[in-house]
């Protein structure tokens, strides 16, 4: 991989923790073996400074915890940014006990800011906001095999987060134009309402 790469077993190192702990906000994602956080085990956990400096943390089969890792997602005054939130927050409390906050997520931050586009996947946001076409095609690929990843599948899950920081920054000023953002901010702030209840397995609570 490029400079600004590292590999962690388990959990994060002293010195990441100590250079992401400096940070005001820090991009993060996951990578698991299916959509379904009870079922389908967690596999990678993947963060990134503003200055582009990505780790990737590979989780072994019945981890438990990660306590640097939940150090760095547990501390109130860094935001975390996501895709998707709902989903890598259930991950990240179902197989290491951590508890994110606080959290933006940039699918709910395009969907309340982008109303003229029905399309808000990462690769849709990165090409019109970044003018960069995201590869995709490692996406639904075994990453249970977190030792002996390829190069395809790092380059991926790097580039998951690598773009959220300028994202971000993006989506928030447009939420601010369209007077969007303290609905933005309620929304982010439910989302562990929600989390629980997926955990729990409830489904259609609030549909008709």
């Amino acid at each position: 991989m490029a400079d600004g790469f590292e590999i962690c077993d388990r959990d994060l190192t002293p010195d990441l923790l100590t250079r992401y702990r400096q940070a005001s906000a820090i991009a993060c994602d996951t990578e698991t073996m299916g959509l379904l956080p009870w079922r389908d085990r967690l596999c990678l956990v993947q963060l990134s400074d503003a200055d582009g400096y990505v780790s990737v943390v590979r989780i072994e089969l019945g981890q438990t915890e990660a306590p640097l890792l939940k150090e760095l997602l547990e501390a109130p005054n860094i935001l975390k940014l996501f895709h998707f939130a709902r989903f890598d927050l259930a991950t990240l409390k179902h197989n290491l006990g951590i508890t994110v906050a606080p959290v933006f997520c940039s699918k709910i931050a395009s969907k309340l800011s982008r109303t003229y586009s029905p399309r808000h996947g990462l690769k849709e946001l990165v090409r019109e906001l970044e003018g960069i076409e995201l590869d995709k095609t490692a996406q639904s690929s075994d990453w249970g095999n977190a030792m002996h990843l390829s190069e395809e599948q790092l380059r991926y899950a790097a580039n998951d987060v690598r773009y959220l920081h300028s994202i971000h920054q993006t989506l928030t000023a447009m939420l601010k134009r369209e007077g969007r953002w303290e609905l933005a901010q309620d929304c982010f702030n439910c989302l562990p309402t929600f989390v629980a209840l997926d955990l729990l397995q409830y489904v259609g609570v609030f549909e008709h």
